[in-house]
């Protein structure tokens, strides 16, 4: 949704999960304000959550705009999936998220799916477990991919070096005998 905003970077994907509209009663009638919820990502691993409400939709898209440019965070991803299964939570709401072959695509309900495409995951399976309150839903997704860890990060917080550890499975093996082994095959007589 580009059309809300005035700095629009091309390279971002904007998309709007979610417009609530709510309604107060006052004496001349009903006055009528509105909130919504938006992911801003590069498609490259990087994605933000924001959120604004104003008395216009227009109005409250910007604003969420804004604030999901200021939170956006780095994910870590493996390929086009992610790296590991992972549950995310966020008050009522609860993601569970499973990688996928190459080739599966988002299986992932509205305000997942859109996280998803704003991050620039294209496989992934995933099932809403909690609330089904679409704010909640995309915290929780945010919050478990905002969770995890590559490869060196995780072995960085074990106190492992990376580079130790590979060379230690890629030393050469001394003393190994070669053996021949005979590959022509005995032939089998038939059976009547």
């Amino acid at each position: 949704m580009s059309q809300y905003s005035n700095e629009t970077v091309s390279d971002q994907i904007e998309k709007v999960i979610r417009v609530n509209r709510s309604s107060k009663v006052v004496k001349g009638g009903r006055r009528f304000s509105f909130s919504a919820l938006v992911v801003v990502g590069d498609a490259k691993g990087q994605a933000g959550l924001g959120f604004g409400k104003a008395n216009e939709v227009s109005e409250a898209i910007r604003k969420a705009l804004e604030d999901a440019r200021k939170n956006m965070v780095r994910i870590s991803t493996y390929r086009s999936t992610i790296p590991y299964k992972i549950v995310g939570k966020y008050k009522g709401g609860q993601v569970l998220l499973k990688p996928a072959t190459s080739g599966t695509g988002i299986i992932a309900g509205g305000a997942v799916r859109a996280v998803m495409e704003a991050v620039g995951i294209r496989d992934i399976l995933s099932k809403s477990l909690g609330s089904n309150n679409s704010t909640n839903v995309a915290k929780a997704a945010m919050k478990a991919l905002e969770s995890l860890m590559t490869k060196k990060e995780a072995f960085a917080r074990r106190g492992i070096v990376i580079n130790e550890f590979v060379e230690e499975k890629t030393q050469p093996v001394e003393n190994v005998e070669t053996v021949n082994v005979d590959t022509t095959q005995p032939e089998v007589e038939p059976v009547n």
